[in-house]
Parts: structure tokens; sequence; C-alpha cells
């Protein structure tokens, strides 16, 4: 962007509009003055505007030539724009109803905000007090109170801050942070309310109206235990009533989906308080549906060229030493264990064991690529706070292969890879997918450009060919190579990261690695990281909340539940049951001794059972059975046990 200088009033400067016409303005115009003059319904929407890329609020005035862009309120910087002063809002709202309440930071966030106070007393909010506090802030709303922002220097800011410790210490500690200005600061004032902001806001509060406060829960000050617990307020905010309702639907939804609720509602895992945080164990029916899906994998993997091989847990400290996590990673990773004058880590990573068994003898060309896998568990030091049931756990399971190959293979390796990653996911009944490639990291990275530039145009050039849509993250590559993250939507639209292919030519390099090329001289191989669950555990819960619990055919832990009438017809109903089960069907017997048959029927549609099967007086004589086939709309009479067979087998044998 090239400078430019200020002019003098009375002269006209010249605005560049995102389309690249430029029109003429009195020196001063305001961006809301630009978009009005454009038409009606751009200023209607506008909430900022960005002049040469800069946010700015709408009244803010151009003193030079600009590039200006308007804000509107259904864009994702509109979204920010508006969720911020939405948070304003709510902060002025809990200093009117608890007088003597301190606040700390409240940004925007993924589909929403937050605010975290501390409340005087130690108290703690109600659901009664979020109600309180919506009626409050549609009181703020309605007033139509004006976001006027302020310049203070360090000394003005820390004065008008006296009586909030979190905010003088923002300004002590803060070059860079919310509200921290090249030698002062910046403040957002509404009517009574003032906080440091760098902006934009909305100009007015009227702007405002589309949202909800939606949960309280506790967050340490800066993230961390040892400072203290704050009281944290959500809340989401959207342009429109009817996309904040679709929103509310779509939480609502994904609470009735939570893999923690259902987990244990199915009898599928459970986290045990003994056990510690991020830690579960997995009871008979998940872990049929993991001992599946593992069993998927491994077939997949042997039929793809994969060579399978076991590492231990722990390790001596040497190994993470030479692989540099000690250096990058040893935040994340658990305290050692002193045995025998060495010290043990639980491995957080996989990578360096495999490099071992690559190493332990003299590799040649013929070998490459040579792929290893693994279903690898690891251990990380999770904080408390981030730890989400299967989501974000402690320990995982990994599964992990690390593919050895020469330079010229990384491109047809990588393209592989993908239709590897995507045929798998495809069949575990994902269908939309993104790509992201992350590049890298400027202050935390090793090796040189010339070893980052061909890794990563080798990905660039394999997304390419996929064709998946992909975007770039600038500077969010691993610190030994670029990759390559594939992200999925779920049943109700959730975006979630799952797979990842990272190029890495410093462990090779660490480790001193390299074979025997066709010229008979020693080269260094290039390594793939590659994980395709990722974690078989983050990816179970999310199959759970995928499917709400009710696991396709192939998956479910009992495939079919048999219901005899009366217990007269037990000894058929257990024939059936014999019967499924010799052609490999999970199938379950509940008798007629305790409930009556419309309970037992219920129960199993509640347990998402795939078919429950009722076996009466006539189906005795005929060898049929009366089918309730989950999800559809009436239940099916004499079925043939036979086709009910066949049925299920094919629905196993095309993973449906």
């Amino acid at each position: 962007m090239r400078p430019r200088g200020d002019k003098p009033l009375g002269d006209d400067v010249t605005v560049t509009l995102p389309d690249g016409s430029t029109r003429s303005y009195p020196v001063g115009v305001t961006p809301g003055e630009v978009a009005a003059s454009i038409g009606r319904r751009l200023a209607e929407a506008a909430v900022a505007a960005r002049v040469d890329g800069a946010p700015v609020d709408l009244d803010r005035p151009i003193s030079s030539d600009a590039e200006v862009a308007v804000i509107t309120a259904n864009s994702p910087e509109g979204l920010y724009v508006l969720r911020h002063s939405t948070a304003h809002v709510m902060a002025q709202a809990v200093l009117d109803l608890f007088p003597g309440a301190r606040y700390a930071i409240g940004p925007p966030i993924a589909d929403g905000f937050y605010y975290d106070f501390e409340l005087p007393g130690g108290a703690h909010f109600s659901e009664a007090d979020l109600e309180r506090i919506e009626a409050r802030m549609r009181e703020i709303v309605a007033e139509g109170q004006a976001f006027v922002r302020e310049e203070l220097d360090r000394d003005q800011g820390l004065r008008l801050f006296a009586d909030q410790p979190y905010k003088r210490e923002i300004i002590e500690g803060a070059e860079g942070s919310e509200g921290a200005a090249s030698g002062g600061v910046s403040v957002y004032r509404n009517n009574s309310f003032v906080d440091l902001c760098r902006g934009p806001h909305v100009p007015s509060t009227k702007r405002l109206g589309a949202f909800r406060l939606t949960k309280v829960a506790g967050a340490y000050w800066r993230g961390d235990e040892h400072r203290p617990m704050l009281q944290r307020i959500y809340g989401t905010a959207f342009a429109t009533d009817k996309e904040l309702e679709e929103h509310l639907h779509r939480l609502a939804e994904a609470e009735r989906r939570d893999h923690r609720r259902l987990g244990i509602e199915l009898d599928l895992l459970s986290f045990p308080d003994e056990l510690g945080g991020g830690l579960a164990v997995w009871h008979p029916k998940g872990a049929m549906v993991r001992k599946l899906m593992e069993d998927y994998s491994r077939a997949e993997h042997e039929r793809g060229g994969y060579e399978f091989v076991f590492t231990p847990h722990i390790t001596k400290s040497t190994l993470f030493e030479i692989s540099g996590h000690l250096d990058w990673y040893a935040e994340a990773m658990y305290p050692p264990m002193e045995m025998e004058g060495a010290k043990y880590y639980p491995k957080p990573m996989n990578c360096p064991f495999h490099i071992l068994i690559y190493r332990s003898r003299t590799r040649s060309y013929r070998e490459l690529p040579l792929r290893l896998f693994e279903f690898g568990t690891v251990y990380r030091y999770e904080r408390s706070g981030v730890i989400h049931g299967l989501l974000r756990t402690r320990g995982f399971t990994q599964d992990d292969s690390h593919i050895f190959c020469e330079p010229s293979q990384i491109v047809p390796e990588l393209v592989s890879l993908l239709d590897f990653v995507l045929r798998v996911l495809r069949t575990f009944g994902f269908e939309h997918f993104e790509a992201e490639i992350s590049t890298r990291p400027v202050e935390k990275s090793v090796g040189t450009d010339e070893d980052w530039e061909p890794a990563t145009a080798a990905l660039v050039e394999a997304i390419e060919a996929s064709g998946l849509p992909y975007t770039v993250a600038d500077g969010e590559g691993a610190f030994y190579g670029p990759k390559i993250d594939i992200h999925l939507h779920d049943a109700i639209g959730r975006r979630w990261q799952l797979s990842t292919l990272q190029v890495d030519f410093n462990l090779p390099q660490l480790f001193d690695l390299s074979y025997i090329g066709a010229d008979n001289e020693r080269h260094r191989p290039i390594m793939i990281h590659r994980a395709l669950f990722g974690s078989v555990e983050r990816f179970f819960g999310i199959l759970v909340e995928h499917y709400a619990g009710a696991f396709p055919t192939w998956l479910a832990p009992v495939q079919a539940l048999v219901l005899p009438v009366a217990d007269r017809h037990d000894a058929y109903a257990a024939s059936v049951v014999g019967r499924l089960r010799e052609e490999g069907c999970r199938a379950e017997l509940t008798d007629a001794t305790h409930d009556p048959l419309g309970a037992r029927v219920r129960r199993g549609k509640v347990e998402k059972i795939a078919y429950v099967l009722v076996v009466g007086g006539t189906d005795v004589a005929a060898g049929t059975l009366g089918v309730n086939a989950r999800g559809a709309e009436r239940p099916e009479r004499d079925v043939k046990l036979d086709d009910f067979v066949a049925r299920l087998a094919a629905e196993v044998t095309i993973k449906s």
C-alpha cells in the first residue's frame, strides 16, 4: 500500500472501492457517508469498514486518498463486529446489575462471544442471572447508545481503570494487547460503560438485537490455574433473528448428540473420577465399535502396502532430545520418571520410534516408499480447562503412519495418501471435505527455505490433483515442515479438523537417516507423517455425534435385538439369536420374564438398536420375524429369517 499524506480541509480525497472504481469526496468524509453515497441498502447493512486494509468505525474521518471496503453485518467480519459490540453491551449490563464487579476480557469467538468477570465476595452467576442480564441488555439496545472511541496515554488509562485490576494489568503489560495503541491505549464508551478496545464497533446499540446468552463457565485469568478463577458468560449474536434461531437449533441438536452424554446413556464408555481428567474406560459396546473401526482400518492399510509395527509407551529422554520434542514440545509432555540413572518420558509422539525402526538396518531405494503403521497410544498433558470428553484427552491412540520415500516420490505418495484418506472417511459416512495447507512458521521452525519451498510446493501440487477445495494458513505449519489438514463436515454442519499429512525433512537429518540409491550412493529420505483418524478416541466421539449414537449397521455394537412376545416363544427367539450369531451378526435376546413387549420395544429404540426383531406364535410356525428397523415408519411383518439374514449381511458388506 503506498503511503498517503493527509490533505488540508477543502481538498478532495480519492476513495478506491473493492471493484476498482474510484470516487471523490471532501476531506474528512467517513466510511458511513461513503456507504450512503453508494446506496441506502449498503448504508443500512454497514457496521464498520476497512480503510487501507485496517478495520475502522463508520464515523472515522478519511483524511487522505484511501482504499475503502464497507463491512456488512452478514459477512464474517461484520459478525465479528456485531459480536464484539454485543459483548460490550453484556459487560455494561453486568456492571449495572452487579455493582462492584470487575471485568477482564470479552472477545468475539467462533459463533459468539464471551466476557470474564469477578463478582464481589466470590459470588457466581446463576441461570436466572443470565435472564436478568439479557433483559438489561435489551434495554441498553433500545436506548440506542453510541459507541465512542477515545485515545488515551498510558497514565490516563491507568487512572481510568483504577478500580479494575485486570484492565490495569493489561495496560501495564501489554504492547499489542486488546486496546493497546502506540504510546497509549484506545477505549470505547457507550454511556457509563468504558473498556479497553481496538474496535471497531457498530455506530450504536440500535444495530444489535439478535443475540442470546447461552451459558456460564469458570475460566482462569489468562488461562493460568495459578491465577484467579473468573466467571465467564458465553453468548452468541447474528445479523438477523432467523440466523440466531437457526444457530440455537444447531446448539440444541449438538447438545442432543453430545458424545459424553450418549456415551453414558448407550453404555459405550465412561470417565471415572478415579482415573483423572482426560482419561476414559471403554465399556463392551463402545469397545466393539472401536474394534470394528480398527479392524477395518488395519485391513485397508494392509491392502495399501503398509507394514505394521509396535512401539513402547515410554522411552529415555535421549530419544526426544534428538528429535527436538524436548525443545519444541516439552510443555505438552508429562513429567519424566527417574529410573536407573535416566529420565523416562511417556511418549507424546510415535514418529521417533518409527524412525528407529527405519534406522535399524541399511535401506535400499528399492524398499521405498516404506510405509510403517501403528495404532500407537500417546500421552499429552492437556490443561484441565481444555479437556473435553474424547475430543480432547490426555491419553489417546493415533492411527499413525510414517512413510519414508525418495524426494521424487513425494508428490505421487501425497496424491495416493489423499485418495486413501478420503476413501476411508467416506466409508464412515462423511462426504463433505475441505483442506488447509499450513506453511512455515516464521519464528518457530527448523531447516532452510530450500527445504520448505519444495515441500510446500509438493503439498499444493498434491491437493490440486485431488480436486479438494483448500485454503492456505500462512505460518501454521509444524516446526519441522508444512502440512495438509483435512476438515470434514458432520451431519449438522459442524467442521472438524481430522486427518493430517506432514512433510518432514528435519527428523531424517537429526537421526542421520539414509538409503542407498540406484547410483550406489547414500541419500537422505523424506518422511511423511500421516494420521487418518487422527486420534481413535476423537474420531469415535465425532462418529457418535455425527450419527447421534445410531451407528450404521456395520458399526452398531448390537445389530439386532430379538424379543419374544411371551415366554412360550423364548425357545424360538433363542434359535433366531443363535442363527444370527452363526452368520456373524451381533444379536442379543431380551426375554419376556419381566417387562411387557411394548416397553422392551421402546427400550430397544432408546438404545438405538439397528433392528428390533419381535417373534410370536405365527413366527414360530412360519420361521419368520417382525422387523422394526431403526427409523422406519412402521414395522414389517412375516419377514423370512433367511431373507433378513441376507439383508443384514448385505448392509455389513457394503458398510451401510
